[in-house]
């Protein structure tokens, strides 16, 4: 039996902490500044405070979104950082995308195998399932018998992990559209781009629930192998305004629906949830972060879209202690003690095959 910690974390424009000098990766200039949480965020700061978190909270294997497009550079960030240990990095390519899905093993504590990540690579045609399923499509997303066209930005990680017992499970991270309008828009305009993004985000889940979750556990090679899907959904569980005409949400619809129990994903946040707050579906305490009010301003909204599912093929509690990375061990708040970090909280759970 293996056991390990999984993180996934939104690290905010990680790849803007890189470029290139004589043909090499290398971290830019200390003190050039890039974008992050701050309105002023040094390459220092970040690398250091990005470490700090990772460091402070010992993850065995981190999914990272927003981060690096290259392998070259999430590898550069965990040899040449002030992160502690040896680290086996990997990174899903995306066509035009400079902010992409990568993964982190911790090599050196002798909990992984000597090869302890392998991957499927989304835009290989070979690795079957994950790419048809993240290549472009077409979906009826409003029922009006019309398909739109749609894409997934960023194409899914997909990797297999071999503990040191050579237990093995798989994991997809995915980063999906945001819904974000980030621009002034006449008071009718905003209403349709918000109702086209959560039409898009919807396609998105449904098409990967239909074309790789679903197909993963009905196959007799996969069907059997626990799988974890997490990272940033950009949607939480019920009802928006633009949601509710759908009659539809994107995290359900890629948690999985009644009619088939044994394949519905298991979500390891609501997993920590209180019995009444279940039942009432009380999400408050489950936020990952927080945005400003686009029309208020001087509000902010705490929202739940980030996000660690597991299948239901593995002993009950394979995937327990879901957590939310607000404070830190020191009882300080994140924002706080690693201020240039993340706009997201990091979430990890514990993995026991």
């Amino acid at each position: 039996m293996g056991t390990i910690r999984l993180g996934t974390w939104n690290i905010e424009w990680m790849n803007d902490l890189f470029t290139t000098s004589g043909g090499q990766v290398v971290f830019k200039g200390d003190n050039r500044t890039v974008r992050g949480p701050r309105s002023r965020n040094t390459v220092r700061e970040r690398i250091d405070d990005i470490a700090g978190v990772i460091d402070t909270l010992n993850f065995d294997a981190l999914v990272i979104v927003e981060g690096p497009n290259r392998v070259e550079e999430l590898q550069h960030f965990f040899d040449n950082s002030p992160v502690q240990g040896n680290w086996s990095c990997v990174v899903q390519r995306s066509p035009r995308q400079s902010q992409c899905v990568g993964i982190a093993a911790r090599t050196d504590t002798g909990r992984w195998s000597n090869n302890p990540v392998a991957q499927f690579d989304a835009l290989d045609t070979a690795s079957g399932a994950i790419k048809r399923a993240s290549d472009p499509f077409d979906y009826d997303s409003n029922d009006d018998g019309l398909d739109e066209k749609h894409k997934f930005e960023r194409r899914p990680l997909y990797v297999e992990l071999t503990m040191a017992d050579n237990t093995q499970f798989r994991v997809v991270g995915l980063h999906l559209k945001s819904k974000g309008i980030f621009n002034a828009l006449e008071w009718g305009n905003w209403w349709r781009r918000a109702d086209a993004n959560r039409m898009r985000l919807l396609a998105q889940c449904r098409r990967f629930r239909d074309a790789f979750v679903e197909p993963y556990l009905s196959d007799a090679a996969t069907q059997d192998m626990p799988l974890i899907v997490c990272g940033d959904i950009n949607d939480g569980p019920g009802f928006d305004a633009s949601e509710a005409q759908l009659n539809a949400s994107g995290i359900e619809t890629l948690m999985g629906d009644v009619w088939r129990p044994d394949q519905s994903l298991g979500n390891a946040l609501f997993d920590t949830l209180a019995t009444a707050a279940q039942a009432a579906r009380k999400f408050g305490n489950l936020a990952t972060t927080r945005f400003k009010d686009p029309i208020f301003n001087k509000e902010y909204h705490n929202v739940w879209i980030d996000h660690i599912l597991y299948s239901r093929n593995a002993a009950a509690g394979w995937v327990s202690n879901g957590e939310i990375h607000r404070n830190m061990p020191s009882g300080q708040p994140i924002w706080r003690e690693f201020p240039t970090a993340s706009d997201h909280y990091p979430v990890s759970a514990t993995v026991t095959i």
